[in-house]
């Protein structure tokens, strides 16, 4: 169809596009953009109207099929969202705080873990713990390099034992 005759063919049906657009958006500016996008819909695929058609009825289904895809587009985004809402318990225990309670009287066993090991592994096992290497705690100490490292074995070993209890707690 020749450009000029096909936008003026369109053209004339601008109000009641326009009346129909606002009768499925029930606002003004949504009702105009989307007789602009019937526009322009038809203006792109001109080339498959067949001449002899009614215009009217094809451009009418154009902004109904715009209206619609909208739509549809619009509600699964506010689906989405609405679902994303929804906090499940699993997501609340990032934000939710534990009790402080229980995080004293672990601090306390392991105090009394560690205050009733032997004096010499327990000393090596807090140097290594606060981040000396078995080598700067050998020469601080004047011991042998493997002694070190066997005191430390020994230190984590009865912590082990003595803290069993708080093993399956720290692993969840």
């Amino acid at each position: 169809m020749e450009t000029l005759n096909f936008e003026c063919d369109i053209y004339k049906y601008k109000q009641p596009l326009f009346d129909k657009a606002l009768s499925y958006t029930r606002d003004e500016d949504e009702a105009a953009d989307l007789v602009q996008d019937t526009f322009m819909k038809a203006f792109r695929f001109s080339a498959k109207f067949e001449l002899g058609s009614n215009i009217r009825a094809w451009l009418f289904t154009i902004l109904k099929n715009t209206f619609l895809n909208h739509y549809h587009k619009v509600k699964r985004k506010n689906d989405l969202v609405q679902q994303e809402d929804d906090l499940s318990s699993a997501q609340l225990v990032i934000s939710a705080t534990s009790n402080a309670g229980a995080g004293k009287f672990m601090m306390e066993d392991i105090q009394k873990a560690l205050t009733a090991l032997p004096e010499d592994c327990r000393y090596c096992f807090c140097r290594y713990f606060e981040g000396y290497k078995y080598h700067e705690i050998s020469n601080e100490l004047n011991i042998p390099l493997g002694t070190v490292k066997t005191k430390i074995h020994i230190a984590r070993g009865l912590l082990k034992k003595m803290l069993r209890n708080y093993k399956d707690r720290t692993a969840a």
